[in-house]
């Protein structure tokens, strides 16, 4: 039996793209703490595992600078540490992307609270991770992968793809009994439907969200969760949930 989400998706109206960013302007207000928190709470995770990707590579990057040298790991290491490297690579760029996917679907559930006024308890920053490990694991697979197809495909589908895989999160926030394979399925659908709206909305809020950069690093960290507001307003007005207006 085909699951509700495919139903509303199917008979969803068009939003309304300047309501959308209007809305979320007016929610940011309330919640761009939380908002900033989430930020940081990322950063601070992600932050040490990029050290540790790149440590190793960083005495190269001296001896490099100090004798006047290209930095080109491949002449330096062999082809076994090399594919090594890379193995780790990939698995903490996954370790990273299940982390920021189960952090920015709480964000999306506390988002719903405070527009809503629900009094639902939706857990701690970490009770997608430790309720959800392994479907987060598969979809940030399935993510990465379809990245790096379309990206091998040249980057017009990547441009295509990045509207889809920009709704797994919103999709598996609100719909966290649906298998990986119909997260994906769900996103890919709601995409195509309104490619051009969401893609507006990506590239606005994610303008709006920079605009913190005229206060250095603590102004960023406070707009950059923006970008996920327009995202959160146009779940809500395309497959939907409980009605209740921002007050």
């Amino acid at each position: 039996m085909k699951h509700p989400v495919f139903q509303k998706i199917e008979t969803a109206n068009s939003p309304d793209f300047g309501d959308i960013l209007s809305k979320s302007f007016i929610l940011f207000k309330k919640a761009w703490v939380e908002g900033m928190l989430h930020v940081l709470l990322i950063l601070g995770l992600m932050i040490p595992l990029f050290i540790l990707l790149y440590a190793p590579l960083i005495p190269l990057l001296i001896d490099s600078v100090q004798n006047g040298r290209d930095f080109n790991p491949f002449q330096e290491y062999s082809l076994l540490l090399i594919i090594g490297y890379f193995f780790v690579f990939l698995i903490l760029m996954i370790i990273s992307q299940v982390f920021n996917y189960a952090i920015m679907a709480h964000l999306y559930k506390v988002l719903k609270k405070a527009d809503t006024g629900s009094t639902q308890e939706i857990g701690g920053y970490f009770s997608c991770l430790k309720r959800d490990f392994g479907k987060l694991f598969v979809l940030s697979l399935a993510g990465i992968g379809i990245a790096l197809l379309a990206t091998i495909l040249c980057y017009l589908p990547l441009i295509y793809a990045m509207v889809p895989l920009q709704l797994l999160v919103v999709i598996y926030a609100y719909n966290p009994e649906l298998s990986v394979s119909e997260i994906v399925k769900a996103s890919f659908k709601l995409g195509n439907r309104f490619w051009l709206i969401i893609f507006g909305l990506m590239i606005i809020g994610g303008l709006i969200s920079q605009i913190g950069v005229v206060l250095c690093f603590v102004g960023v960290v406070a707009t950059a969760s923006f970008v996920h507001f327009p995202m959160y307003f146009f779940y809500k007005d395309t497959v939907g949930f409980e009605k209740a207006p921002i007050q």
